[in-house]
């Protein structure tokens, strides 16, 4: 089998599903609770004064 055939198999099967599971990870960490307070205090960070 040639290199590229089997990576655009690999990229078709397995690479789309681990897209897929980034993804979604991604989004629940995005989302979980308590990340809005800490979400507030990053975006406050170039505001502060030294």
């Amino acid at each position: 089998m040639e290199t590229y055939t089997a990576m655009r198999h690999f990229a078709d099967s397995w690479g789309l599903l681990g897209m897929a599971a980034f993804f979604t990870g991604a989004v629940l960490f995005t989302l979980r609770s308590g990340s809005k307070r800490m979400a507030d205090e990053a975006a406050d960070i170039p505001l502060k004064d030294d």
